[in-house]
């Protein structure tokens, strides 16, 4: 049972402020190196940046993203490597790598979402063609986990499974309608629910929070959370962490908002 700046310019080029302090006596236990950490946590905050090329001219740019404990203090730093071409004509249905780094920058997880033309469409996802989806490695080269999106009508829904391709989670999105917010009164975090497999229980919550009329209005540049069980395999946390970027992009990148 489960109880419940100045940003860097490439993958190598992590150099943050106010980062969190490293854990002493962490041994690794088939823990993958640099994901030690998550071991003592049970939530990390997703800040992404804001892009001000994005925010005068639409032009679609890489993606980037501060992931830091409840403290405020960074652990690690995402950054998307996409083809300029396919951001401009695909956008939030363009194949990516999520390269996600510690704070001496080296990249200890990884997410690979790869490009179909026909992906996306919610009545066909159990088919392995157009489903979205993205692999998890950790470390680089090394498959730890796999997400994939399934068949639904109103209420986006996605699947983690293990390394061996066995189901480990269902994320239930709410209602489609119910994730819109607007300066206008629908100011609520949207929650996305964590269930576990088998029981369908709730385990967890990704949460997207309410930035301020500014951000929500002008830019894409929104603020997340991520809860999990504390007692969770130190891998499955970095799945769920890395295959959140499959689910803002099909939930919430969707061009300058207003």
């Amino acid at each position: 049972m489960y109880m419940i700046s100045k940003q860097p310019t490439s993958v190598n080029d992590v150099v943050p402020s106010g980062v969190a302090p490293p854990l002493g006596g962490v041994t690794d236990f088939g823990i993958p190196r640099g994901l030690e950490y998550l071991a003592q946590i049970d939530q990390v905050l997703i800040h992404q940046a804001v892009e001000l090329v994005e925010v005068f001219s639409g032009w679609e740019s890489k993606n980037r993203y501060e992931i830091k404990n409840t403290l405020g203090q960074q652990i690690y730093f995402a950054m998307e490597e996409s083809s300029c071409l396919m951001r401009q004509c695909c956008k939030q249905g363009r194949g990516f790598t999520m390269h996600i780094t510690d704070n001496n920058g080296q990249e200890v997880l990884r997410g690979i979402h790869p490009f179909r033309c026909c992906q996306g469409c919610c009545c066909c996802a159990d088919n392995d063609y157009c489903a979205m989806d993205i692999i998890i490695e950790a470390p680089v080269g090394n498959k730890i986990a796999f997400f994939r999106q399934r068949k639904f009508y109103c209420s986006p829904r996605l699947e983690l499974l293990d390394a061996h391709d066995r189901p480990v989670f269902d994320i239930q999105a709410p209602c489609c309608c119910r994730m819109i917010q607007c300066p206008c009164g629908c100011t609520d975090d949207v929650e996305i629910n964590i269930l576990d497999s088998k029981s369908k229980e709730r385990v967890g919550v990704i949460s997207k929070q309410w930035a301020g009329v500014a951000k929500e209005c002008f830019t894409k540049a929104d603020n997340f959370s991520i809860q999990f069980p504390m007692d969770l395999d130190v891998k499955m946390k970095a799945a769920l962490i890395a295959g959140f970027f499959l689910m803002e992009m099909m939930l919430f990148e969707y061009g300058n908002n207003n």
